[in-house]
């Protein structure tokens, strides 16, 4: 009876897994390509996960927020990023085009906490009594020695990085080293796009105005 029951599930799962992937080999494959940017358009976002759920597929942006990677008609792609709202872009089933590409900007997810109040003593009414009971009339004289800006300034020079910098340098690390895995760096002098926007600063005289 045990062994009757257990034939009966592969069987199962195997049709049933036959049944998908001819499902999914009748569907068009398509390669979606395309540049995820921030609310403003303005700066691209690396990092960002994009896949397909439970599908096993996926791929990240890199450092210009370009990526790309092969789907099939009819999936649903994910976007996902941390502090970024979640999107999901719908591949058509009846695409007729064998390459589709998008502009995919993302917004900032807000997330609001309940106030939290935290008191140095276990009740309220102790808490009360202790600022009552401490002494204001021997106010302690300000450091003006401490809001020097040579002093500010050389803190903010030794300060360490912050969590959101790290996490920035580490992703673009990642990513670099990703694509330095396929070939060289590219060398900006052979770059005509670097040598138009040279020229044109000349012109313009932007050289001169900062000597």
């Amino acid at each position: 009876m045990t062994a009757i029951l257990i034939l009966f599930v592969v069987g199962f799962f195997g049709i049933h897994r036959s049944a998908e992937a001819q499902d999914t080999s009748d569907r068009k494959v398509v390669q979606l390509s395309g540049v995820i940017l921030n609310a403003d358009s303005t700066t691209a976002i690396p990092g960002v996960n994009i896949y397909v759920p439970k599908k096993g597929r996926g791929t990240s942006s890199n450092r210009f927020g370009y990526f790309s990677m092969p789907v099939v008609a009819g999936d649903s792609v994910v976007f996902s990023y941390i502090g970024l709202k979640r999107q999901t872009l719908k591949i058509p089933e009846n695409i007729d085009e064998d390459k589709v590409s998008y502009i995919l900007t993302m917004i900032q997810d807000e997330i609001a906490l309940q106030e939290v109040q935290v008191m140095p003593y276990p009740t309220e009414e102790e808490f009360k009594n202790a600022i009552l009971a401490v002494n204001v009339d021997a106010e302690p004289p300000l450091n003006r020695g401490n809001l020097s800006p040579q002093l500010l300034l050389r803190w903010a020079e030794e300060m360490p990085a912050s969590g959101n910098e790290n996490f920035r340098q580490f992703t673009n690390q990642q990513t670099q080293q990703t694509m330095d895995r396929y070939g060289p760096r590219p060398l900006p002098l052979l770059n005509p796009f670097a040598w138009a926007q040279f020229i044109k600063s000349i012109k313009n005289g932007d050289l001169r105005n900062r000597d």
